[in-house]
């Protein structure tokens, strides 16, 4: 499955267009990533910690969304839109949203 934020894939023509397909993954902060985070901001640096899990929930709702396409009959995504959210009372969680169009190529 190719997967692409481009319309298009060079070299490639679109045959069909299948639909939307999207994937999420909520992620939430524990307190240990939490005060890491908080002493690297005084200190400065980078929170590895969090970045690990953005990437692991990207990684998951790109996963989904190729598994909706797959179940279209689509070999391709392309237009992919990554949106990133914080949700709850206290801003805990995170929420990675992919979205793109299926296409068989």
């Amino acid at each position: 499955m190719q997967l692409s934020t481009t319309p298009t894939l060079e070299g490639r023509t679109i045959q069909r267009y299948l639909g939307v397909v999207a994937g999420e993954a909520i992620i939430g902060a524990n307190i240990f990533k939490d005060l890491f985070a908080s002493i690297r901001n005084i200190v400065g640096g980078r929170a590895g910690a969090y970045e690990r899990s953005l990437a692991d929930a990207r990684e998951m709702a790109m996963e989904e969304m190729a598994e909706q396409a797959a179940k279209l009959g689509a070999n391709a995504v392309v237009g992919i839109d990554i949106d990133y959210e914080v949700l709850g009372q206290d801003n805990g969680m995170l929420m990675v949203c992919v979205s793109g169009t299926a296409v068989v190529v």
